[in-house]
């Protein structure tokens, strides 16, 4: 039933690792059928190598077993919080990327020092406070997808499609599992650029605003104009 959503986790996935963003198995890619309301995720603890799409195992949006041999990932309760908080989303990843978990580790925010960071993200991309003792212990994994949603109480997800869980690492999202996994690689970039900016200068300004908006609209959008406009109907001419 399945079957294409289970391919398109599968690729996400093993995409990770081609763009370096796991270690040994750290890191978690799933992606919904808004439709049926159910998600499709990595299992847990499974080599990527090792993983055929059949590997990928389904969920309710409580959590609750639908398809699979396996158990699904650790994380599968932080994923559905965001899923089911924003509507609009289609895939999520989580990983300990190295420069992106050390801002996390710091409980620090990424700063937006240049133009390629706000081409991604419309500002600093946010930390979450640390979860409280009793959150850690009691369902401390859907607890972990609550502080993310929690700090966007007054930020766009779409306009900012990643965060940082304060002592943990950063999760990113997207409409799909695809443009999740390209959100958290521009996640890990931006923060070694902010990292290395910062070692060359710690007192480093963050962009002015205009610079910010103006590279973060011209990607994103009602007026956006990078990259190419869909193909035109066969009625209209050139003009």
């Amino acid at each position: 039933m399945f079957d294409e959503l289970r391919q398109e986790v599968w690729q996400a996935n093993r995409a990770l690792v081609a763009s370096g963003l796991v270690t040994l198995t750290w890191g978690n890619v799933s992606g919904i059928d808004r439709r049926e309301g159910l998600v499709v995720i990595k299992p847990s603890g499974i080599d990527y190598e090792a993983m055929v799409p059949a590997d990928m195992v389904v969920v309710d949006l409580d959590g609750r077993w639908v398809e699979g041999a396996l158990r699904p990932s650790s994380d599968t309760l932080a994923h559905l919080a965001l899923y089911r908080a924003w509507p609009a989303i289609g895939g999520v990843v989580h990983t300990h990327s190295l420069h992106a978990t050390a801002f996390a580790q710091a409980r620090r925010p990424i700063p937006c020092f240049g133009t390629t960071h706000a081409d991604h993200f419309f500002g600093e991309v946010p930390v979450t406070r640390l979860l409280r003792r009793d959150e850690t212990e009691s369902d401390y994994e859907r607890n972990t997808g609550r502080v993310i949603v929690e700090r966007f109480a007054d930020l766009d997800p779409q306009a900012m499609p990643g965060a940082l869980v304060a002592g943990h690492g950063p999760f990113a999202w997207g409409a799909s599992a695809g443009e999740a996994v390209c959100n958290a690689v521009a996640l890990e970039a931006v923060a070694r650029m902010a990292l290395l900016t910062l070692s060359l200068d710690p007192s480093a300004e963050p962009l002015p605003e205009y610079l910010l908006r103006k590279h973060h609209t011209r990607k994103h959008g009602p007026d956006a104009y990078y990259g190419q406009a869909p193909p035109r109907g066969e009625a209209e001419s050139e003009t």
